[in-house]
Order: structure tokens, then sequence, then C-alpha cells
């Protein structure tokens, strides 16, 4: 996609939504009402099949190009002792993402998906957002065409992911700013911090967005100062995504507080996700209810890197299958109720 030319484009965009093609998804029901099988019997399944040919546009929809990407970026915050590891492990991680030597790796092959790694400035954190805000409208821009850029037409999924350590501190922040409730709702441990660390983690959580919501007017302040260069990649693509009519799966919980902002500006921003699971982090299952998304798996995964959505492509890919592959009653012959 060529971008946005400005964080006002950005916001016309948003309020500018394409729509799903009815006519396709009115097709997959006809075709699912004469499949061999009782009406309603493969559950969710059926939904997803419909789902996909609403935004792919066809009948019998398909994943012959699936790519999954994973957003990295350091945050500055992460001097304030918010996480349990040291930010020179982003780097190290998205060296092994390269090297093919992560879970994603690994998940994402059985899922049959491209993988694309995107590090962003890891050698240049973003703000301490306690003190400033996260990065200047500039910074912010980049990363939002950071993540319009993964975006090509012709994509028939998109999987999104993030590795940045301090970034669920960012996502608390964000899930608080856009709807609401203190720390206390949305801080989890993220990467393992418990008792006075995560009392503290939510201190921070709590300062940051006392500083920033007076003036966190709209999807694009928001998520300047309070997200990172890896979550204002994901909401960029999410919108990108939109335009191309390229369905998204999303992942856990950072990956969904990029696009809380822009569900406050425009709820019907998620119409075209999917959230591919409920993760571990005890703020998701809030902002997935908020978010109006019902997660396809939930398996206690709090891992990141796009992981759990990469095993929710599986059961995608198993519901398009049953779409296309299932007799009719018709051609197998069986008798209709």
């Amino acid at each position: 996609m060529s971008g946005f030319a400005s964080p006002h484009a950005f916001e016309q965009a948003l309020h500018g939504l394409r729509a799903p093609d009815d006519a396709a998804r009115e097709a997959a029901a006809a075709r699912q009402a004469v499949l061999t099988k009782p009406p309603g019997s493969l559950g969710r399944l059926e939904e997803i099949a419909l789902f996909f040919a609403a935004w792919q546009g066809r009948e019998r929809p398909r994943i012959e190009r699936g790519r999954a990407v994973v957003f990295a970026g350091n945050h500055g915050v992460a001097a304030r002792g918010v996480s349990a590891f040291p930010p020179a492990v982003t780097a190290q991680m998205v060296a092994n993402f390269e090297a093919g030597g992560a879970a994603i790796n690994a998940l994402a092959g059985a899922a049959g998906l491209q993988l694309r790694v995107v590090p962003l400035d890891l050698d240049r954190p973003t703000d301490d957002f306690t003190e400033a805000p996260a990065m200047t409208a500039d910074e912010c821009l980049a990363a939002l065409n950071a993540g319009a850029a993964v975006v090509e037409p012709g994509l028939d999924l998109l999987v999104l992911g993030e590795m940045g350590i301090a970034n669920s501190t960012a996502a608390a922040a964000l899930s608080a700013a856009s709807f609401g409730g203190g720390a206390a709702e949305w801080v989890g441990p993220g990467t393992g911090v418990h008792g006075s660390a995560l009392a503290a983690k939510g201190a921070v959580v709590d300062a940051a967005v006392a500083r920033h919501l007076p003036e966190a007017v709209g999807a694009f302040k928001t998520l300047r100062r309070l997200g990172g260069r890896e979550i204002v990649a994901i909401a960029g693509a999410v919108v990108a995504a939109r335009q191309a009519g390229v369905p998204v799966l999303l992942d856990g919980f950072i990956c969904c507080s990029a696009v809380a902002p822009l569900a406050v500006a425009n709820p019907d921003i998620v119409a075209h996700c999917l959230a591919g699971h409920r993760s571990a982090e005890p703020g998701h299952a809030r902002l997935l209810d908020r978010l109006g998304l019902a997660p396809i798996l939930s398996l206690d995964m709090r891992l990141g890197e796009g992981s759990g959505a990469a095993v929710a492509a599986g059961v995608i890919r198993a519901a398009l299958a049953a779409h296309d592959q299932m007799a009719t009653f018709a051609e197998a012959g069986v008798a209709e109720a």
C-alpha cells in the first residue's frame, strides 16, 4: 500500500472504511445451506467461512497467499523496570526470528503462512511516556506507514504479531486511555513481573495515562503519545488491510491494543478482523469484549510474536476446506431433511 501522507490522511482513512461484499457472503451462506450436514452443525467454522467470503469477495474463499508479520520495537519506558527482561532481548529475538528459531517460525510454517519480520529502529527506543509523548508526529506516521507497507492486494489473510520488551506496559496504557479504567484493570505480568514489580508497572501506566489523556484526542494522537513503533505499525497495517479488502487475524493483548484507539474513533474498524485467541494476559479478555471480538481459541498462550493467531490460522484453513470441499446434498445423493 502507498501508506498515509499525513496524520489527517490516516484519520480520514479510518472514517472511510471499505465495506464487505454482501453478495459473496449471501452466496456462501446459500452454499452452506445445502452442504451435507445439519444446518449450523459446524458451529463457528461456518461463520468463519462466511466472514472470509465477504472479505475475499468469493463464494468459496481460500488462503493461497497468507502472510504473518511480526513488528518489533523498543520502548523507553523499559528503563522503569516494567519488564522481566532487558531491552536488548528485542534485537536478540529478531535475530532468532530471522534465523528461523522462534515459536512463530514453527507455527507460521505449520499454518502455511509466509513470515515477514519488520524491526523498527531498535537502536532508537521511543521516549519514556511518563515524561513525554512516546513519539513525535513524524515518528508515529513513519511507524503507521511501515505497517501499511506489508499489505499487498491479493493477500488472502494477514496475521499480525509483535515483539518489544515493555510493550505490555504500552498496551495497558493504550487500553486504559481508550476504554477507561485504571491500571488495575489492564496491567498484567507481561514477560513475568509479579509482586512489587507488578505494582510499580501499574503506577507507571497510571502516570502515563494521567499525563497524556487530556491531549490524546483521536486515534493518531493516542497512538503517538502512548504507543510503540511496533504497536503503531500494527494499527497502520489494520487500516491499510481494510482499504485493500484483506482480512486480518489479530494475536494477543498487545496486538489488540493497537486497535483500541482505532475502535474508539470508528468501531467498524474491527469488521474485517478476527481475534486469533484469548491470551492469558488478564487484560486481553476485557479488551476483546470492548472490541466486540470473539476469540477463535483459548489456550492460555501469552508469548506474543503472532503465535496464538498463527495457531488459529490452522482452524481457519479447516473452516475454508470444509466449506469448499464438502459435497452438497444433490451431489452426494443424500436426502435433505
